[in-house]
């Protein structure tokens, strides 16, 4: 078995097996939850909703791939290539984006352990300005949170997030009251897993309602 070695832009190591000549560097996965009763991860059960929403022709989203900078490959044979060390270039914005009914979609999704606030500490400044662009280009633009309890997921709009982020009186979370009031609960499934989709409908009827579903142009 061999071992690859790929260094963060902050100097710490990450280290993956590499079962073949292709290894593809990822950021540490994030601690696993029971997501319904299916034991499955928040970003996988995306991943596999996207994978449905592609299949069934509804949108086409996809997790956005982490710029990697190759430091060192062996070639234990010609026919052989083994990255042993690599770096992540740069941050990554956010986890996804992709097209629906014509919009630009583009998101982040999170969790935490929390039952009745969402820590703003979950996300970061170059986040904050990715929103911001996409927004001035009118794109939809939100997070998909879930709390400690694996079925209570919400589409929260990057509006609210920015409001919450700009306000200068030191809240540090974003309370689950405040979350639902403004946010858009998703009930969670089967297939898809995350049907996010119907909650970017009903955000999409309150954010630009002279385009919503049926009537773009």
């Amino acid at each position: 078995m061999k071992i690859v070695t790929i260094s963060y832009p902050n100097g710490r190591k990450y280290h993956a097996d590499a079962q073949d000549s292709s290894v593809t560097a990822r950021p540490p996965k994030t601690e696993n939850v029971i997501f319904g009763k299916r034991g499955m991860r928040l970003e996988d059960a995306i991943n596999e909703s996207n994978e449905y929403y592609r299949e069934h022709g509804s949108a086409v989203v996809y997790k956005k791939p982490t710029p990697v900078q190759i430091v060192h490959v062996d070639y234990p044979a010609r026919s052989q290539a083994v990255i042993k060390e690599a770096y992540f270039r740069q941050p990554s914005t956010t986890d996804y984006n992709g097209v629906y009914q014509g919009y630009y979609l583009d998101f982040e999704a999170k969790q935490t352990k929390n039952k009745h606030s969402f820590p703003l500490k979950n996300y970061h400044q170059h986040q904050i300005d990715h929103f911001r662009r996409c927004l001035a280009q009118q794109g939809i633009c939100f997070t998909l949170m879930q709390f400690a309890d694996p079925n209570c997921v919400y589409l929260f709009p990057a509006t609210a997030l920015l409001r919450y982020w700009d306000d200068t009186t030191g809240r540090h979370s974003i309370p689950l009251k405040e979350v639902a009031r403004v946010g858009y609960k998703i009930a969670v499934g089967f297939a898809p897993a995350i049907p996010y989709l119907d909650a970017v409908d009903a955000l999409i009827a309150a954010t630009h309602p002279q385009n919503s579903k049926g009537t773009i142009e």
